[in-house]
């Protein structure tokens, strides 16, 4: 008698590590802004890990996507124009196709430079990129979660130039006051805004000493470009929910992280790369989860 043997290949599901998908990421906000020779590179670089840890590690959300996030940890990104970061990581996580990414700032796009809703993209709750207005809607949207006992999490980017909006100040009061005890806000404190360095536009001075004296629990991460740190931090700021205060997270990045040309110049806050630039860009971030598809 003879038996015939069959060989089979077990297909095996790979899961990335947070730093191959957020290399990954990094690859697409460079070829989305160089796609639509518009955009802003250096915030959304800087700011990577932090959405690849708020989004493959940290957050309970869920790519089918509702406006009113019942049950789910919800994000405001109230520095828009780093969308590039922001749609990359929601495609990336499956809210929409890869493919769409190609779309960035064309016309007719849903991925418009500064995330709105009138264009209904999953994973955009709030219109952004009028700068300091993101913590109010964030404050407004954690005690909503209160009022329906709603038990998870609001959590806010903010960049640090954008403290220069007073509108921000006021929010931070009201969340002290009101005891905001559900939202925890990231400040990107990478020293760097459009027109300069931060201390020579409008000089705030000690960030951490300011927010503590309005009343906020302040953690510091000294490296936010560092994942094991981000998610650490986050994970440990999280520990201070429900204790009567709002939480802030300051957090050091490195404006262009990832590509030695942008590293720590404010010119690239708003400034597509040329091909020459791209490649020699691209050149210096590895490939790990494969390019979105062109069109």
């Amino acid at each position: 008698m003879f038996f015939k043997i069959r060989f089979v290949k077990l297909n095996t599901l790979y899961m990335p590590t947070l730093q191959e998908t957020a290399s990954q990421i990094r690859r697409d906000i460079l070829r989305m802004v160089h796609g639509a020779n518009s955009g802003h590179p250096g915030g959304s670089l800087g700011c990577t890990e932090f959405f690849t840890a708020l989004y493959f590690k940290i957050l309970k959300h869920n790519p089918s996507f509702s406006m009113d996030g019942k049950g789910e940890d919800i994000f405001f990104l109230s520095n828009g124009h780093i969308s590039p970061v922001f749609y990359a990581t929601l495609a990336r996580s499956g809210y929409f196709e890869l493919k769409e990414l190609n779309t960035f700032r064309k016309l007719d796009s849903r991925l418009q430079g500064h995330p709105t809703t009138h264009e209904h993209l999953p994973g955009i709750r709030v219109a952004s990129g009028s700068l300091g207005q993101g913590m109010s809607v964030a404050i407004g949207a954690a005690l909503a979660k209160k009022l329906n006992n709603d038990p998870q999490t609001v959590f806010t980017l903010h960049g640090d130039g954008e403290l220069d909006e007073g509108q921000n100040w006021e929010a931070l009061m009201f969340a002290a006051h009101h005891k905001v005890d559900n939202l925890i806000s990231t400040v990107d404190w990478n020293g760097q805004q459009i027109d300069g360095p931060t201390a020579k536009v409008m000089n705030l001075g000690n960030l951490p000493e300011k927010f503590a004296s309005f009343g906020w629990e302040v953690i510091r991460l000294e490296d936010g470009n560092n994942m094991d740190l981000v998610v650490s931090t986050i994970e440990s700021a999280k520990t201070f929910l429900g204790k009567g205060k709002p939480i802030a997270i300051m957090m050091h990045t490195v404006m262009g992280k990832g590509v030695d040309f942008m590293e720590g110049h404010h010119e690239w806050h708003g400034v597509a790369p040329n091909d020459e630039q791209l490649a020699k860009a691209l050149a210096q971030i590895p490939e790990t989860l494969g390019d979105y598809p062109a069109i």
